[in-house]
């Protein structure tokens, strides 16, 4: 005759609460970094259109203009001829945009016009990443 062995309720709460407090570490880190991740995503996204409205701007030899949309959390790229082109951030990436200023624009030589003391700051939670625009229309993180 064989004896089976049961694992009691004692056994079983104390793998729970293990299993509990290994969860309650882990999963702040985890939305941390996905916050992170979705942060420095919008960043480069962000930074993508200034560098594609310059490009527009240098190919038109016009003036391009850059439209940021605090509430909607939207890049819009206005293009004289081209339409307008816009990326929202806010919804593809779940952050919140900020910014000094709610447009810009680059000359037909590519100069930004506007973009003095321009600063963005995306956000999620606690992450968060600045792009700072120069005088020049140049875009830094």
């Amino acid at each position: 005759m064989t004896v089976r062995r049961a694992t009691t309720l004692v056994e079983l709460v104390i793998i729970l609460s293990v299993i509990g407090v290994l969860l309650a570490i882990t999963l702040p880190l985890a939305a941390a970094s996905l916050d992170s991740a979705a942060v420095r995503g919008a960043a480069q996204d962000v930074e993508a259109q200034f560098a594609a409205a310059r490009e527009q701007a240098l190919a038109r030899h016009a003036v391009v203009w850059l439209v940021l949309d605090d509430a909607t959390a939207t890049v819009r790229v206005r293009i004289p001829g081209g339409g307008t082109r816009s990326r929202a951030v806010g919804s593809i990436y779940g952050v919140a945009l900020r910014s000094t200023r709610d447009s810009m624009s680059y000359d037909g030589r590519g100069l930004g016009r506007g973009a003095a003391n321009l600063t963005v700051v995306l956000t999620r939670g606690r992450a968060r990443a600045t792009l700072v625009v120069s005088r020049l229309g140049r875009v830094r993180r």
